[in-house]
């Protein structure tokens, strides 16, 4: 596990809070019309980080949440309060339950094999029920992945502060892989900053592969380009509830 998402944990709602995913969730929702009445509909998050994104969901599902991290969910359960919250791997996750819906959001760039990614997507077809709908955002797929840096951070209101630099890049095309380097400032309440840095090692694959991974775990997918120019992975389980 990256220390950021151990070490660094409380900082999470200065890095990725909610207000950073309106657009993709305003984005996300309509592509899974016609919704359910809300409230009746239950949602299962394998990698739910600190549960930014799901923060928007909850007026629409019954939210169970998962994580690797003890840490992040703590910050999930924050500002998700009404949602379940489990821990556990996206690989390995068996909670003998189905759901309406499954998300694997960005988490799915932890896969970093093959056999990594075709385990988590059979962990999200295992928990999806007969006809619904299994939905995967990674950050990139081979064919959109491009070399660059990103930027930004949040103020708190006790004073804190994060700044981080993103860099990312792909040494080794051969490979399933592509390097995330974070150079975290962290300000604390009293004025005094320190400097961290955090590597990420994340998967990397062709659409194809995606795809075949998902008719892997019997389920039917297509993928759609977002206005961000992602990858949305949408999925059905065939049979009736």
């Amino acid at each position: 596990m990256t220390s950021f998402y151990k070490d660094l944990a409380a900082w999470w709602p200065l890095f990725s809070p909610p207000a950073h995913y309106v657009e993709e969730v305003d984005d996300l929702l309509p592509r899974l019309a016609p919704l359910p009445a809300p409230g009746t509909a239950t949602w299962l998050e394998l990698g739910c980080g600190g549960g930014s994104f799901a923060s928007h969901l909850k007026q629409q599902f019954k939210l169970t949440l998962t994580d690797l991290s003890e840490g992040m969910l703590a910050q999930s359960r924050a500002i998700n309060p009404e949602a379940e919250h489990l821990i556990g791997d996206m690989r390995s996750l068996r909670l003998n339950r189905q759901f309406d819906y499954v998300l694997v959001h960005d988490a799915v760039c932890y896969m970093t094999t093959l056999a990594d990614l075709r385990a988590a997507i059979e962990t999200a077809a295992v928990h999806c029920r007969p006809g619904g709908t299994v939905i995967v955002l990674p950050d990139y797929v081979a064919e959109t992945f491009e070399a660059g840096t990103d930027h930004g951070g949040e103020d708190a209101a006790d004073g804190r502060g994060f700044r981080y630099l993103e860099w990312h890049a792909d040494p080794d095309p051969s490979d399933t892989t592509y390097i995330v380097d974070y150079a975290f400032m962290l300000k604390e309440a009293n004025g005094e900053v320190r400097v961290e840095h955090d590597r990420h090692i994340e998967g990397l694959f062709p659409r194809a592969i995606w795809l075949e991974a998902f008719r892997s775990a019997s389920l039917s997918a297509a993928s759609e380009i977002d206005p961000f120019g992602r990858d949305v992975f949408i999925a059905t389980r065939a049979g009736t509830p």
